[in-house]
């Protein structure tokens, strides 16, 4: 089966770590995560994430939640964790990513 992972992303990474600092920017990846996560697993399951979605008013369908799924997960039990959602975050950031080895809030080379 062929999964549709095609999104459309507005990278606002950058200008929210220029804002919050690297430990705020952490924080609110945070608070995303447990937004998104099932309570009673501490984990972002396909039925949270499709309850989720529900609730912000937006129509996923169940291939582009398990596409979403998949792709941060890996240590391959079907959910994400608090580190994997934050790593996968991090690796849909087109400006992050080309942004390795630099400090973002200032945009230099570290």
């Amino acid at each position: 089966m062929e999964l549709d992972c095609g999104f459309d992303f507005e990278d606002c990474f950058p200008s929210m770590i220029a804002r919050l600092g690297a430990e705020g920017f952490i924080g609110e990846l945070c608070n995303g995560f447990r937004l998104l996560m099932d309570v009673n697993k501490g984990l972002i399951t396909f039925e949270s994430l499709k309850v989720s979605t529900y609730l912000l008013g937006l129509e996923v369908r169940d291939d582009e939640l398990l596409c979403m799924l998949m792709e941060g997960d890996l240590d391959g039990d079907g959910a994400l964790n608090e580190m994997e959602f934050c790593i996968l975050m991090f690796r849909l950031s087109p400006c992050l990513m080309g942004m390795q080895g630099m400090d973002p809030v200032h945009n230099v080379m570290m």
